[in-house]
């Protein structure tokens, strides 16, 4: 495999965080990489930042993708569509502490794995400074989902996440609400018997700006991938119940 890396970035207002994470990827990620900054609208403070201070990342290939509707679900989608490297990862606008494990994710997926988990929860990754509800959700249903749906990865709803080419291509998105998708496409993933990987990484709490995650709004529409991995564990249910499309994910 030819290896390259098109690298999701949703913003929103991230001009304080940005130039941080852009350099941490210019200096850390050695596999060839295009980052893609998907925006909502052109007053967003992320574009400035990025296009006035070329310097900071030197070196990385960085093109702005504008979301036809807002909110991180179509940005993200916005990406997917406009992505063609073998290897698509979503990353978070303020990681500036995470560049380092892009190059060991993406030897994963060039050994076979479909999907690769940057997880908080492996022996070396950490959660810190997370508010104590949301905190309470995503241990509760990491530990639920490994452990009794047997979804191989400890971290199964954080929106940091790689994957191959032919999930972004086959695998059809019904999601439409937040970093829902991520999930989503983990247990179907999972469901076709692709295989799953996993790297330990880290997670702070966000110093500048608001976090665009909303645990309770977004709750019954992940309870319904959670119900769709135990499906797949205890009723076995086949390859042949998972939504496929031919065609690349377009955004909505």
């Amino acid at each position: 495999m030819d290896l390259k890396i098109d690298l999701i970035i949703p913003v929103y207002n991230e001009g304080a965080n940005i130039l941080a994470t852009l350099g941490a990827l210019a200096r850390e990620a050695k596999t060839p990489t295009r980052v893609l900054i998907c925006y909502d609208a052109e007053d967003d403070d992320t574009l400035p930042a990025v296009r006035n201070n070329p310097d900071v990342y030197k070196g990385l290939d960085v093109v702005f993708i504008r979301n036809p509707g807002r909110g991180a679900h179509r940005a993200v989608l916005a990406g997917f569509a406009a992505s063609t490297a073998p290897v698509v990862v979503v990353y978070p606008a303020d990681d500036d502490f995470n560049a380092g494990i892009i190059d060991g994710m993406a030897a994963l997926v060039r050994d076979g794995c479909d999907v690769v988990c940057a997880s908080r929860f492996l022996p070396g990754g950490t959660m810190q400074g997370c508010p104590w509800l949301k905190a309470v959700l995503v241990r509760t249903a990491a530990f639920t989902l490994h452990n009794f749906a047997a979804l191989p990865t400890r971290d199964p709803t954080s929106g940091f996440r790689m994957f191959s080419r032919r999930v972004i291509e086959e695998i059809k998105i019904e999601s439409d609400q937040g970093f829902c998708y991520s999930i989503e496409l983990l247990v179907k993933a999972h469901r076709l018997g692709w295989r799953i990987g996993e790297v330990p990484a880290r997670w702070f709490e966000r110093q500048h700006g608001a976090s665009r995650f909303r645990v309770l709004k977004w709750l019954p529409a992940y309870l319904r991938w959670f119900r769709y991995a135990f499906a797949t564990t205890y009723l076995r249910r086949s390859p042949e119940t998972v939504a496929m499309q031919s065609k690349p994910i377009q955004a909505a």
